[in-house]
């Protein structure tokens, strides 16, 4: 953060100090989180945030009190509880108002005070009509004071680790636009839902609340079968844009090339050029021959992996390397220095907050799944259930690692919609790989839950899906089902 902002513009270390049942340890009971307050410059925006004051302030500020001591503009100071965060710091610098005795006056004339750097917020009960079962998610009482107190009404607030959602259902109850960011897909159709069934008030009650438009990006997944179909002008901006290419034509020994990645030169494969040509070592030969030493060290060629014909990640021609630039690929390990690494998603609840310094981009990929439908009662229970036992489990990824993972192990999670209506898919329930596991590989699902049609995601670790849309009916038989990759 001091890195971000500079270390003077921090501003307050907060509290938030709440009250929960916690289990009796060595260790003293974990009741509060630290917020870091920062600016990112000098002028910035706050709100003074009033709490309630206790009996003890009210007695102590309400005795002999002179209600005409203070005054702002020849104005006696009660009236600016309406409150003007200008007039009152231009008060304050021509020495016509004292802040402590401005707080005097507000806990005088509305039993209330400025907040202290310690808050105390509840935090979410089990019973909750906010709670959406994400770990780690926050009340909305929070996030209503710092959004209140750091903004105003259409200004744009970020949240880069978005969760739940809670920043982003607070700020449109208040009026405020958005941004929300977060690498797993567990967290986005949380938020999805949760956006989609506001309620008007703090906590999530009162009247029903419809959000503004918004609309949800994948960045950084890319669906290859799509890509394929693309015409050439689509595909060749397309290249340049994933390795972070200036789009830059450009002629080099009378050789067109499309760009460059930082100074040095790029050309995009046509491979669908006559119907279709392949990247070889003829290819490298021929264009070192023309371009020889009037390129830089390092020359960038992008091309589908299916149409290079050789293994190596770069050619060496005299002082030139060749980078070829394979799509779908992981940016190469070397121009990092370091491993590439993909996003993963969780298999059981404690890993959902876990983040991965992640280079490069993904492409969409179906994974495989052979699962049988049925439906069973389970040992020590007296209701039946709809089941769905995962026999096969096989991640497609395009990643390093990926295929030599053993059936089942690339299942991060299923989510469940039971009342899907056909256009979104609404969360209701997660089943987490391990617990899968434990289960024997079988999930059970509540006969009475399913209404209508019902949508359920099966979910690799690198983010991928496979969907299918089933109804009660679907399991009155105990029959195999093969989900193919389409």
């Amino acid at each position: 953060m001091d890195e971000v902002f500079r270390e003077n513009n921090f501003k307050n270390e907060i509290i938030w100090h709440y009250r929960r049942w916690t289990a009796g340890s060595g260790a003293y009971q974990k009741m509060h989180d630290t917020l870091l307050f920062y600016s990112n410059s000098q002028s910035f925006k706050l709100t003074p945030v009033y709490i309630e004051a206790t009996e003890g302030q009210k007695k102590k500020h309400n005795k002999g009190w002179d209600r005409n001591s203070v005054n702002i503009d020849g104005r006696r100071q009660p009236q600016l509880l309406v409150y003007d965060q200008n007039k009152v710091d231009e008060a304050v610098k021509k020495g016509q108002i004292n802040l402590d005795e401005y707080a005097r006056v507000v806990i005088v004339d509305t039993g209330k005070t400025i907040a202290p750097d310690v808050w105390n917020i509840n935090y979410i009960n089990s019973q909750a009509k906010e709670r959406t079962d994400y770990p780690t998610q926050k009340p909305e009482a929070l996030l209503d004071r710092i959004i209140r107190a750091s903004s105003n009404e259409n200004d744009i607030i970020l949240d880069a680790f978005a969760g739940s959602g809670t920043t982003l259902a607070v700020a449109e109850k208040l009026g405020r636009r958005w941004i929300g960011i977060d690498c797993g897909k567990l967290a986005i159709y949380t938020m999805q839902k949760r956006l989609l069934n506001l309620k008007s008030e703090i906590g999530n009650k009162g009247k029903k609340l419809k959000p503004k438009p918004f609309a949800l990006y994948h960045a950084g997944l890319y669906d290859f079968s799509k890509l394929k179909q693309l015409p050439w002008k689509d595909w060749r901006l397309f290249a340049l844009h994933l390795f972070n290419c200036r789009d830059s034509k450009h002629t080099v020994s009378g050789i067109e090339l499309d760009g460059y990645r930082g100074r040095s030169d790029v050309l995009v494969f046509n491979y669908q050029q006559d119907g279709g040509v392949v990247l070889d070592y003829g290819f490298i030969d021929d264009l070192h021959a023309m371009l020889g030493s009037k390129v830089g060290k390092q020359f960038f060629i992008i091309a589908p992996a299916a149409s290079v014909m050789f293994l190596e990640d770069y050619i060496e021609k005299g002082s030139v390397r060749y980078y070829i630039l394979r799509i779908p690929y992981s940016i190469i390990n070397e121009l990092h220095n370091r491993d590439f690494e993909a996003i993963k998603q969780p298999i059981d609840e404690s890993q959902v907050n876990d983040t991965v310094d992640a280079v490069g981009f993904d492409f969409i990929r179906t994974p495989k799944v052979n699962c049988k439908y049925s439906i069973e009662k389970p040992k020590n229970q007296l209701l039946e259930y709809t089941t769905i036992k995962i026999s096969t489990f096989k991640s497609e990824a395009m990643l390093k690692g990926a295929s030599q993972l053993e059936n089942r192990e690339s299942l991060s999670m299923i989510m469940v919609d039971f009342n899907y209506d056909g256009d979104i898919f609404n969360l209701d329930k997660v089943y987490y790989a391990s617990e899968i596991e434990k289960n024997g590989w079988k999930v059970f699902l509540p006969v009475e839950g399913i209404k209508g049609q019902m949508m359920i995601i099966y979910l690799d670790i690198y983010g991928n899906e496979y969907r299918e849309i089933k109804r009660i009916e679907d399991f009155s038989n105990s029959k195999q089902v093969q989900a193919e990759d389409k």
